[in-house]
């Protein structure tokens, strides 16, 4: 077998990254970043400690990326709501629906972490800083005050009544969202009843 070429090896050193940034997202959405080691991450990732330290060179500076892509991919869906096609009320139903993926709801926890535990590291703190939820809030107003002249949401004011949504929103992501069975539990129609007329 021929040696691998840099752009391969780029590509193989990007997607063991990418296995071991999963993982780990996974351990510190359940366990915290207390309650994690690097030996939980790797055994997750399915790979050994020692190549996990080939990436990362401690807990700290991984969930710190991983705090920095949440964050990032956040203002990301938020910011492109507005251009979303579709009704006020289908955009907000598709934001929650992403929102409690299960593969977005580790970072959403990773995020309320970073909020409310003194144990995260500094860098993951001024990260969030960066990106405050009011403004997340502020970006869908518009959204939301167009869907209040159209009948599809309830009157009052609109960053109360988001900011109420989105606190029940988080409270939800730390509940499973699946039964036994693999069925959905929670019915967004039902959550969205919150702020719809």
């Amino acid at each position: 077998m021929p040696p691998l070429n840099e752009q391969q090896l780029d590509q193989n050193r990007e997607e063991r990254r990418e296995q071991i940034k999963r993982a780990a997202l996974k351990v510190f959405a359940k366990r915290g970043i207390i309650g994690t080691k690097i030996s939980m991450i790797a055994r997750e990732a399915g790979i050994s400690q020692g190549l996990t330290y080939r990436y990362y060179h401690s807990k700290d500076e991984l969930f710190i990326d991983l705090v920095k892509d949440a964050m990032e991919e956040t203002a990301e869906a938020f910011a492109s709501l507005e251009n979303m096609s579709g009704s006020p009320v289908e955009k907000i139903k598709d934001l929650t629906k992403k929102m409690l993926d299960t593969s977005n709801k580790h970072s959403f926890m990773l995020i309320q972490q970073v909020q409310t535990s003194d144990e995260v590291p500094n860098k993951a703190k001024e990260i969030v800083r960066q990106y405050p939820i009011p403004s997340f809030i502020e970006q869908l107003i518009p959204v939301f005050k167009k869907g209040q002249a159209m009948g599809e949401f309830c009157t009052g004011d609109p960053a109360k009544l988001l900011m109420l949504y989105f606190s029940v929103l988080s409270g939800l992501m730390l509940l499973p969202n699946k039964d036994e069975e693999g069925h959905q539990v929670l019915d967004v129609d039902i959550l969205m009843k919150l702020i719809r007329e």
